[in-house]
Order: C-alpha cells, then structure tokens, then sequence
C-alpha cells in the first residue's frame, strides 16, 4: 500500500526543524544538520505562522534561496499571559542569512551583528535589532533587504526561552568558556562564571551568549558560534528523535515561520536534501566598530553580499577592524606569510601553574613559556571540577587566561582529567613536534584548537573567540607549554 499523502504540517515540520538546526549552526557546522534530513521529521515542530506580506521573493522550484533566521526575546504567549505588562517590545539579538545554492557547492552563512546601523524604513537611522522593536520579523525583514540589497525568501523568527528550555531539555552544553564572566545582575543580566571547559545549562549558556558588555559586537556574535559549534557536536539525531514529543512543545511554543504551503516547503526541502553533505562557508562581517555603532561603507556591503551570493567563506579572523584594515602587516598575518610576534612568559606561566597546584589540582600542570607579543595573564586561573557524562565522579581541571590586549580577545591554556571530551573528537590532523603529537582541530582557514595528553589528562591551547591567532602562534604557544 503507497504510504499516505503527507499532510502541510508534516512538510512544514520538516522544513523548521532543518532551520532551527542551521540557526544553531552559525559557527560554521549548518551542513551537519542537514546530512541526515529524514530523522529530524519526527523530532522538531514549527510554531505559528509569520505574515509578512509582500515582502519575500519567490523563487522557483530549482531556484536558490536565501534564508533570514532571527533569535528574538520575544516570550511566549503563555509567558505574556502569566505576567501581563512586565516586558516591553521584543528585541531581536542575532540575525543569521542562510544561502542554499547547491550548484555553488557550498552553504554559505552570514551574521549581522545587532548594532549595526542601517536606515530603518520609515523610522530613519538606528541599530539593526531596532528595527525588530518597532516593527517585529517584518520590520527586520525590510531593513535587511534595504541594507544589503538582496533578495530574501524565507524567515524563521526562535525566541530565548526557546533556547534555554532546548539546552536544559538536551542535558546542558559543555563549553570552552574563553575567560570569566560577571555581572552583579543590578545593571546588565546577572551571570558569574569561570573560565574554562565546563557544563552550562538553560540560564547559564543565554547569559553567555548573549553577554556583550566589556568586548564588542562582533565578539558577541563569535561567542555565540562558537557555543552553537559546541552544542551541535555533542547531540545526536537519535538523542533528538528520542525527546520528540517535549521537543515538538518548545519549538511549537518558540517558534515562527512564513512558511505555510506545501509547494514551496517541498521545494526549500529539496534544496536542504541536495545541500545535505556540502561544505559550510562562512561570509565573516566586515566593519568599523565605534561608540554606538557597527558601521560598514557601500562598498564592504556590496562585496559582502557577493560573497554571500557566490558562497564563498572570507580568510582571517572571524570579521572585526583587523580584517578590514588592509594593510600589507594584517594580510601577511592572516596569511599565515609572517614569523610568529612572540615573546617569553616562562616567568608569569610558571606562577600562573603554581596557583593552580596550590588549589589541589592533582595532575600534570602545564604552563606556556611563549605568549603573544603584548600579551598579559589578567585574571587568576580557574581550579575547578567538570561533571564527566557517565561517571560518578568528576574531573579536575584548570584554566589559565591570557589577554592578547585587543578588546574581548582572549586565548588560553586548559588541563583536563577527561581524555576524551567532546571539544577534542575528530580532529582535522595530528601534527608531531619535537617528539610530541599534537592534535589540531580547524574552523575553516583557521586553527581553532591545539591539543595534546599526558599519561593522565588532555590539555590544549583555544584560540580567541575571533580566531585572530595565526597557526604559527597557536603551534609555538602549544609546544612550548612545560610541566610545572
């Protein structure tokens, strides 16, 4: 007997589910989300539907298209309901494009950072996540077409809670947290954490993804890659498939979509199908960041949106001022051409280690004695424990943190009794220096992570949230870490 027509909602499940994923994936892993489209039917819902007029392109069958994906703290009906007249207008905090052309080979992804400024129709000049205030996904919508002058045929609006119920559904996210993390919680959101690979749930992973008080925008949005990076890699399809039916509450409550008839799901179907086993390119935003804003020339923007529309990914660090300068010193760095500018810290890592023995951390404890030039060790190092998945007792570890003196750039060095954690699975190579095997983990052109073990833990150097170590640095910071 032929299986049953499949009814509109069961298409538009299929297609919010594959989004909500590549929003999840904006550090550069959206095209694992797809590989395996059939097993996410079961597992993600759609919410209500957004209308936003006239405003998207149509595109045919075989077509292109470009997807805009939202990250708003818009609450649910329920929650609005339950305390009417405490929050004001929603805010949009990410906005994600989406580029599914198969015949280019790859996806391409591109973040707008929220203080950006742009012309707002009708409201003239603000920050982009204005626009969401005054006007919602449709607002947003108008202001994004204007600004970068491309053609836009779908969106998907996810709110906060949604991302906090999801990360405390799922188990919490382990993640490499760059520094610590404070706000007294009287001015800004309240969040207290230590540096470190650690466990975060709901509360804990919003506050740090969304924190943006002492770096910048672009930081921000770097952050929140890479902790969606780290959240990809640890859950399976099977593990999604299993929770279905809590995870069809969420994402039904948290979620909105334009998309509302079969014809054109089964198209944006197709296309994330023919995308499913594609590389992922990443279009880095290229600006000046000021006082009050993110600005970019014409000229940046047109580049930028070729980029998106040829989907190709952009060298050097993860967007910022270094990689617009266009200087002959930044290109030789981000290339890779340019001898490591490092500098001796033998002295101030060695003290760093000693206050991590002092904390009773039982382990080899590594220290580097190199450190980027004008590099400093601005806060003391984290000893601390890890929840280990499966084991009844947790693992020691430690933290030492480096400033590279850039504004919300920081690198460090991790210790860790877990040999095997997710962040150090599939490697891109191992490399042997000196008589020691390192393994190096890359994020497109950039070398994201270096690791190495003892006979009893695993240790590694993470680059900057903005990837701006080049792979020289981060191999000579590795190999000349020493035991204490």
């Amino acid at each position: 007997m032929p299986d049953a027509p499949k009814s509109p909602s069961f298409w538009k499940r299929i297609v919010a589910g594959a989004l909500l994923i590549v929003l999840a994936s904006a550090a550069g892993s959206a095209a694992l989300a797809f590989n395996e489209l059939d097993k996410l039917v079961a597992a993600l819902g759609t919410g209500p539907t957004l209308d936003l007029g006239d405003e998207l392109a149509l595109a045919g069958s075989d077509q292109p298209q470009t997807i805009m994906l939202l990250g708003s703290d818009e609450r649910a009906e329920s929650v609005k309901n339950a305390n009417p007249g405490a929050y004001g207008e929603p805010r949009s905090d990410t906005v994600i494009l989406v580029r599914l052309d198969p015949e280019k080979g790859a996806t391409a992804l591109m973040s707008l950072p929220r203080d950006l400024k742009v012309q707002i129709p009708g409201h003239g000049t603000d920050r982009l996540n204005a626009a969401y205030e005054i006007g919602g996904p449709r607002l947003t919508l108008e202001t994004v077409k204007q600004f970068t002058g491309l053609r836009i045929n779908h969106v998907v609006n996810v709110d906060f809670g949604g991302f906090t119920e999801i990360v405390d559904r799922l188990g919490c996210v382990y993640t490499d947290v760059d520094r610590s993390y404070f706000s007294s919680g009287i001015e800004f959101a309240y969040i207290n954490l230590h540096a470190g690979y650690q466990r975060l749930c709901g509360a804990d992973a919003l506050s740090f993804v969304r924190f943006r008080h002492t770096d910048n925008d672009l930081v921000r949005g770097a952050r929140q890659q890479e902790f969606l990076r780290q959240a990809k890699e640890q859950f399976t399809f099977g593990e999604l498939v299993s929770d279905r039916n809590q995870l069809l509450r969420i994402f039904g409550e948290h979620t909105q979509s334009d998309i509302d008839t079969r014809e054109e799901t089964l198209s944006l179907v197709k296309l994330l199908i023919e995308s499913g086993s594609l590389p992922v390119r990443e279009v880095h935003f290229e600006g000046t960041i000021g006082e009050s804003f993110v600005t970019a020339s014409n000229e940046q923007v047109k580049e930028l949106a070729q980029e998106f529309l040829g989907v190709q990914d952009t060298a050097g660090p993860r967007g910022g001022e270094t990689a617009t300068t266009g200087g002959d010193e930044d290109k030789k760095k981000q290339d890779g051409d340019d001898e490591p500018t490092l500098e001796d810290s033998t002295i101030d890592g060695q003290s760093q280690a000693q206050q991590v023995e002092a904390e009773g951390v039982d382990m080899p404890i590594f220290y580097p004695t190199q450190k980027v030039l004008g590099a400093s060790f601005t806060e003391a190092p984290s000893a601390y424990s890890v929840p280990v998945e499966g084991e009844k007792e947790d693992a020691r570890a430690y933290r030492i943190v480096v400033s590279t003196g850039v504004l919300g750039e920081y690198y460090g060095i991790q210790g860790l009794e877990w040999t095997n954690p997710p962040i150090l699975e599939d490697p891109t190579e191992t490399r042997t220096i000196d008589g020691t095997d390192y393994d190096l983990h890359y994020d497109g052109d950039r070398l994201r992570l270096v690791s190495w073990e003892s006979n009893k833990a695993v240790y590694w150097v993470s680059n900057t949230l903005l990837q701006s170590l080049s792979e020289e640095e981060m191999l000579a910071i590795a190999s000349s870490a020493k035991e204490l």
